[in-house]
């Protein structure tokens, strides 16, 4: 079960993080060519981009992110190192929706929007990404930096939880 829902996630991930580089560069080269001012073209880049994100890039996200919150809780895997994933992975999650928007906006302002430069965005998937990939392979330990924090942040508080937040 564990090796299967391994493979779920490595194999969503890798659609997931191609297609947040390939989406950029793709935007990128069909939003500014001449071709663009025509109907045609128009509509060739909105149906590849639009198509790309919903039936490709973002089902693959969902189920990467399912996967891989399903594994945290099968192998109980809590240190920081997880936690320092869980926060790159949540800038990856920022980063596909602007993508989204992006997409909705050229989608809409036909002939008045100017697409931004693909190296915009590159500029900090590929650094997450980088980043995802050296946690998950290097599992640092991360003492030094945890050690920055505030006290508060460092220890549990003892509190209980407010009864309107208990799910339970």
């Amino acid at each position: 079960m564990i090796a299967t829902l391994k493979a779920l996630h490595i194999s969503a991930l890798s659609v997931w993080c191609a297609g947040l580089i390939l989406l950029p560069v793709l935007m990128h080269i069909y939003g500014r060519r001449d071709e663009m001012k025509t109907q045609a073209g128009f509509t060739e880049f909105r149906w590849l981009t639009h198509y790309s994100y919903t039936a490709v890039l973002s089902p693959a996200a969902v189920i990467a992110v399912a996967a891989g919150t399903v594994l945290i809780f099968a192998l109980e895997v809590l240190d920081i190192w997880m936690m320092a994933k869980l926060v790159a992975v949540a800038g990856m999650v920022l980063l596909h929706v602007w993508l989204g928007h992006l997409i909705v906006v050229a989608g809409e302002e036909h002939g008045a929007f100017r697409m931004p430069p693909a190296g915009l965005a590159l500029l900090g998937i590929i650094p997450l990404i980088a980043l995802v990939l050296w946690l998950v392979l290097a599992k640092p330990s991360l003492d030094e930096l945890t050690a920055l924090l505030p006290a508060i942040l460092q220890e549990p508080r003892g509190n209980e939880i407010p009864a309107g937040w208990d799910p339970l």
